[in-house]
This record gives structure tokens, sequence and C-alpha cells, in this order.
């Protein structure tokens, strides 16, 4: 009854082969035993979930972390393994795995290829090594440009590449330089995110009183990076990510449009049929639940229906296209305009919203302010 419903699913490899000084996710370093142990309670977990996943059409499969690509090769064949036991590749309308250019080897993505991995995401960030060596990046720009290459020459079309604005150290101008190696590749998809200063890491001790960039500076970095994007053809269809027509990417989709995922490792989330929750993120915690048979969920949070349309609202609203007054209606049985006409005329009169064939969507201006904005959505 259920198999229409489409699903993403989420799985964490939280490891890596040193934590960069800006990163503030659910990884470390970690031995091969360890590797080998979680990979063993990753597919039990897959198991604990199996009769959930074959009620639904799963349709998008993200592979992030960490450094998925950082697992030795037999251990990524190990957990591909567990992968297509558990989801056969061909009901995949896209299979993502994030990849670091020092640990990308022609072994790897061969087993990425035969297990049916549609996209891949490179972690670049700057086309300066002196700005990637203060990140903490273990890769220069020759090596990430030559693992670019050994992509394509894998048969890989559809790459996602990150870069990062604010960066210490970095000006306008390396930024522009950045931006523009990167079109000169010409991926299918790019994201490009400031740099966040992130409690409990290196960089929060350094830079919180003082950050590295001004906010005049970030801000011309964000429009030099719609500017140069837009002129090669790339458009920018959520606030910090820009895809070439027809490759955007349709597992983070899901989370922007109000559609169901799981998170399956360390700390990942799902939210599903009104529900939210969360792994645990101690690897003795995670292996005790599941040794006991029980799914390894920390947190679990039952979203009202003001819940449920508040997110809907901002999630939809990070969306150029925005938020579809006919879909707010068919999910919610009420219109958008009776829900939240207040504040959506109150925004548009400031010119920082519009109403453009049905959707309601953020201007330049309101994406300036957006967080304000989403917050005037929340529940009182």
């Amino acid at each position: 009854m259920m198999k229409n419903k489409k699903l993403g699913i989420y799985i964490h490899i939280p490891f890596c082969a040193r934590k960069c000084n800006y990163c503030d996710f659910l990884s470390a370093p970690e031995t091969r035993e360890t590797k080998e142990r979680y990979l063993s309670l990753l597919d039990r977990e897959m198991q604990l979930y199996k009769e959930i996943v074959s009620a639904r059409e799963a349709d998008t499969l993200f592979i992030g972390g960490g450094t998925p690509s950082f697992l030795e090769t037999d251990l990524t064949d190990k957990l591909l393994c567990s992968v297509k036991k558990w989801i056969p590749s061909e009901n995949l309308k896209e299979f993502t795995i994030e990849c670091n250019p020092n640990s990308v080897t022609e072994e790897k993505l061969n087993l990425y290829k035969e297990a049916g991995v549609t996209r891949i995401s490179l972690g670049m960030q700057s086309a300066c090594d002196e700005e990637l060596k203060k990140l903490g990046r273990l890769h220069s720009v020759k090596e990430f440009e030559k693992t670019y290459e050994l992509v394509r020459k894998h048969g890989f079309e559809r790459v996602n590449i990150d870069v990062m604005a604010a960066i210490p150290g970095q000006t306008i101008e390396s930024y522009k330089h950045t931006l523009e190696y990167v079109v000169g590749l010409s991926p299918e998809h790019i994201s490009s995110y400031s740099l966040i200063i992130e409690e409990g890491t290196p960089f929060y001790e350094k830079y919180r009183e003082n950050p590295p960039v001004d906010e005049d500076t970030d801000r011309q970095m964000y429009d030099l990076t719609k500017e140069i994007l837009g002129r090669h053809g790339y458009h920018r269809y959520e606030i910090s990510n820009y895809a070439k027509e027809g490759q955007e990417c349709i597992h983070n989709l899901k989370y922007w449009q109000g559609g169901e995922y799981l998170g399956l490792g360390l700390g990942a989330a799902s939210c599903m049929e009104h529900e939210r929750w969360s792994n645990v993120r101690g690897l003795t915690d995670y292996e005790d639940r599941i040794c006991r048979g029980q799914k390894p969920v920390e947190q679990t949070e039952e979203l009202g229906e003001e819940e449920q349309e508040a997110e809907f609202m901002f999630l939809g609203l990070r969306c150029m296209e925005g938020v579809s007054a006919e879909r707010f209606e068919k999910k919610f049985h009420q219109s958008v305009e009776e829900r939240y006409g207040r504040v959506l005329h109150k925004y548009e009169n400031m010119g920082l919203m519009r109403l453009v064939n049905g959707n309601w969507q953020l201007t330049e201006q309101g994406i300036d302010v957006s967080n304000h904005i989403f917050a005037d959505f929340l529940p009182e």
C-alpha cells in the first residue's frame, strides 16, 4: 500500500584520515579493526529497517561522512555489498558517495561503478594550496585535479564539487580564482558554503572573537559566487547549491521539500510519517543497542501539525523554486494564505518575498535575511 512512498537513505561513515580544523561533523581517524566492526554493525542496522524499506520505494542513497572514500578497498567492497543486499541499485534514481582527493583510487572507483554509484561528491574547498593548509585539508590542488580526472575517466557523469568562502587568509581575488578554476572543470553541480566557526573545533578557539573574513568581504564572495556560476550555466536551486540544468541533487531535495528519509550509522537523522529521530553518537552505545536487536535511536520527536507546516515553509523557502501553494494545501488541507497570510504579505510588502506562478519565494533581499524570515514561521 505504501510502496509508492519515496524514501531517501543516508548512510554515515564517521572515519577520516584527519579531522579538518573547521569540521564539527561526527568524524575521527580510527583503526582498521574499528572500521570493520562499524561496518558489521551497519549491516545489522540495515536489517532492522528491512520491513520499513521494503514497504517504500527507496529511490535515493547518499553515503557521507566523515570520508567514505577513506575506507580501505576491501572494506569499501564490504560496505557496498551490504548496501546491495539491502537495496537493489537498479531501483535507485541517484546514488551518491562523498570522496576526498587523498583517498580515491582506481580500485575504489571500479567498486563504486559496479555497485551502481551514479554521483560523486568531491570535497575540494579551495583552489589555493595555502588556504587548503589552513583548513587542515590533506590534498593539494594538483592532487585534486588528478582525482577529478580519474573520476571522469571511470565514466562518472554526475560530479559535485564543494567550495568554501570566508577561509582564513582568503581574499576576493583568491576566491574568484577558486570559482573560475571549478567552472573550468565543468562539474554538473557545485556547493558553495561560507566557513562557519563552530564550537569545539580548532578554529573556534582561534577565530571566535575575530572572524577570519569580515561581513562585507563575505558578502562580496557570496555575490561573486552567483555572478560567476550563473555566467557559466549553473542555476542556483537552493541557497548554497548550484547545478547545470537537470543536475540538482535529488537526495538533498528530499530534505528541503518535506520528503521522507532514513539515516543509518552514528548520529544519523531520520524523518518518516510525522516522526523525527536521530541515532546515538557513541560507537559503544551504538554497538550495545544493535547487539541487543534494538534500533540505535537516541532522540525521537513526534511532529505536530504546526511543526510540520512550519518546516514545510522554511525548508521549502531555502529552494529558489519556493513553496508551492498547491502542495501546501494538498498536504495540510488548508490554503497557505489561510495559515500564513499575515507573515507572507508582511514580507511581500517589504520586498523580501514574492508569489510567482503559485509559489511563494524569497527575493534576493529576502535570502540575505532568510534566517530571520524562517523564524517567523515557527510555532509560538
